[in-house]
């Protein structure tokens, strides 16, 4: 009779282990794939480490968009702001068509050494009235735009306007 409890217990213990095993496998491969979304503020507020993947949510802001062509390959530089704060990215490579000053992106990178955003990726908006759900939120946070009252603002205008209906 105690063979039997023996095996039972052997068995359930294996398949503790076994399950447990595999839910701390499948949890550390979905962490290591998780990429974080942070606006502007949230990155000059938390000081991310350097090389620690996340998305860099906002909007272009104008009159900082400059590119050079570095050994056959356009390198760069804007900022991407919340109308809060902003952060100096950095990209290697085409970016999509439709970016441009006053536009909605996200890019997916990390921060360098130089305190920069170096982006792997860059996300542009597309259509008329669409614009990622993470940036947004952002920028509705930041008060900077209600949806209520038509698109979002001109970056450009930011640093002086209100939100319609704010009762600011």
């Amino acid at each position: 009779m105690r063979a039997p409890k023996k095996r039972r217990l052997y068995l359930v213990l294996a398949v503790g282990v076994c399950l447990s095993a595999a839910v701390g496998l499948s949890l550390a491969a979905f962490s290591s794939t998780l990429t974080f979304f942070l606006s502007p503020r949230e990155v000059v507020a938390k000081g991310p480490a350097v090389g620690l993947s996340f998305r860099l949510g906002g909007v272009v802001q104008v009159g900082t968009v400059a590119t050079v062509i570095t050994a056959g390959i356009p390198v760069t530089s804007f900022r991407v702001t919340d109308g809060q704060a902003s952060v100096p990215v950095v990209f290697s490579g085409v970016l999509p068509d439709l970016f441009r000053e006053g536009q909605g992106v996200v890019a997916i990178g990390a921060m360098n050494a130089d305190g920069q955003f170096a982006a792997d990726e860059v996300l542009a908006k597309h259509g008329s009235s669409y614009m990622p759900k993470d940036v947004e939120e952002s920028l509705k946070d930041a008060g900077k735009w209600n949806p209520a009252y038509g698109p979002p603002p001109d970056a450009s205008t930011w640093n002086t306007m209100q939100v319609k209906g704010s009762g600011s």
